[in-house]
């Protein structure tokens, strides 16, 4: 297992060690004793599927005061996948990373708790896994606008196409007025 930093700290990408022959391939999408000795969780209580059609996108979402971190996986497709901080008093706070994650190459994002996430299907059709550090709380949950300004995120849009949104996303608020 390799873990690459990323420019926000405690967000990284992890790629597995890929074992493939004729038959196809084999790896781990997570190991409690490789990810501890990475400094990376050990313990999730919810694990996650989101199946969406190419051109939607979901997010940017986030939970607080109960924040979940979340290690993301693609198990079929491509998406574009976005963290964003939002620790208060973070060096980091309101900034972005974004990493492609395609299930023919396997790799998986860590999103700390405090961090905003959010992604864009470009492949027909995705299916996203994601395991939970803390359970869904739809009272705590929030949602900034995938389109904010002031984040100023470069999404890799299908050209002169609107993504397609949930009324929740495409009504959600800029980072500006939650603070």
């Amino acid at each position: 297992m390799k873990v690459i930093e990323t420019s926000l700290p405690g967000c990284v990408v992890i790629e597995p060690a890929v074992f493939g022959d004729a038959r196809g391939m084999f790896f781990e999408t997570w190991n409690a004793e490789r990810f501890a000795a990475h400094g990376l969780p050990t313990r999730f209580v919810q694990s996650n599927v989101s199946t969406s059609v190419k051109g939607v996108l979901r997010g940017l979402h986030y939970q607080w005061p109960r924040p979940q971190g979340k290690l993301v996986q693609v198990i079929s497709g491509t998406i574009f996948d976005v963290a964003v901080d939002l620790r208060p008093g973070s060096a980091s706070h309101g900034q972005w990373v974004g990493q492609h994650l395609d299930a023919d190459e396997p790799m998986s994002l860590w999103i700390p708790p405090g961090f905003a996430h959010g992604f864009y299907v470009q492949s027909e059709m995705a299916t996203v896994l994601y395991k939970c550090t803390d359970y869904y709380r739809p009272e705590f949950e929030r949602t900034i606008n995938w389109a904010d300004p002031a984040l100023a995120i470069s999404w890799p849009l299908i050209e002169n196409t609107p993504p397609i949104l949930s009324d929740k996303d495409r009504q959600a608020p800029f980072i500006n007025s939650l603070i």
